[in-house]
């Protein structure tokens, strides 16, 4: 049922409630407007001083704070938490008495959460599980699990990424290759064999040893700003083994159950990412250089590029 908490709720004046419009056990408080083509779920908890305009879609158990307006073009999934007073924008060129053929679709992600006072651009996608800052402006997409902050927001971490704090023994001069496990299984991080000499040290990294398979590709990504995010795939057959020889930068890898967070920061370490991990690198230092290996020449139709196709490929809900 529809819990009315008070008088003074809008839809529009002297507009019956469609209660067909809402899900069970939602409740709507005092001195909401809702209009009539609006579709609300199961459990949600619309709160004091609220708007929701025709065009908007809201999923199961979502709480709207007080002080927020939803307009056209909104779509929030289920368990995402609005905070109060979030703007959001739907024409990206707003203009007085010139309304656009179509307002642009804006998305927010099950379970993510929007902090309070936070600006949300139009035409962009909140991700999964994400979390944006109070007071945050969110002008670009956040991906799946990136706490964002700031104005303009930028990526401060990835939640529930377990930053490795893994350090590998002293090593002999002559250097020996260490390996560990990461919790994401088939990831591993590798100190590999260093000589050091007062000419110069020197890093060896050799195939079917530190690199578990054939090179096919090489490249390598610098000139980053350092508040960009790379990587956001998976690959289908691909492996990969990334160095940071100069600068440092961070590596989430992600198998959709488990997620840990690794520092590049030394040219004598390195990270195998095997096929079906999500892989994100963010956090680059402004003289970062990242070397990758792979094992397989470019083929756009390895890349998974999305986090919800990742997910069902590997049958994780």
């Amino acid at each position: 049922m529809v819990s009315i908490m008070n008088s003074g709720l809008g839809l529009l004046p002297n507009e019956p409630i469609k209660r067909g419009n809402f899900g069970k056990n939602t409740r709507i408080w005092q001195y909401v407007v809702i209009l009539p083509g609006a579709v609300i779920g199961d459990d949600c908890n619309i709160c004091s001083h609220c708007f929701i305009e025709n065009d908007v879609i809201i999923g199961n158990r979502v709480t709207v704070k007080s002080g927020v307006q939803l307009w056209d073009g909104l779509r929030v999934a289920d368990e995402v938490f609005i905070g109060p007073n979030v703007s959001f924008a739907n024409d990206r060129f707003p203009r007085s008495k010139q309304r656009p053929e179509r307002f642009l679709n804006t998305y927010v992600e099950r379970g993510a959460s929007i902090g309070a006072g936070a600006v949300i651009l139009p035409g962009i996608t909140i991700g999964r599980m994400a979390m944006v800052a109070a007071g945050s402006v969110v002008t670009r997409s956040v991906p799946p699990f990136a706490m964002v902050s700031g104005n303009p927001a930028r990526i401060v971490k990835y939640l529930g990424a377990t930053e490795s704090d893994a350090e590998f023994p002293a090593i002999d001069l002559q250097g020996i290759t260490k390996r560990m496990s990461s919790k994401v299984p088939g990831v591993y991080y590798v100190r590999m064999r260093k000589v050091v000499d007062p000419r110069g040290s020197l890093t060896v990294a050799q195939l079917k040893g530190e690199i578990p398979f054939d090179i096919k590709r090489v490249f390598m990504v610098f000139d980053v700003p350092s508040y960009e995010t790379r990587g956001e795939h998976a690959h289908r057959a691909c492996h990969q083994f990334l160095i940071c020889p100069v600068g440092s930068c961070a590596v989430v890898v992600d198998d959709g159950m488990n997620r840990e967070e690794y520092h590049l920061n030394r040219p004598d370490v390195g990270i195998h990412i095997p096929p079906m991990i999500w892989g994100i690198q963010y956090k680059y230092t402004l003289d970062a250089l990242l070397l990758v290996l792979a094992s397989e020449l470019y083929d756009p139709s390895d890349y998974i590029r999305d986090y919800s196709d990742f997910l069902k490929v590997k049958g994780v809900s």
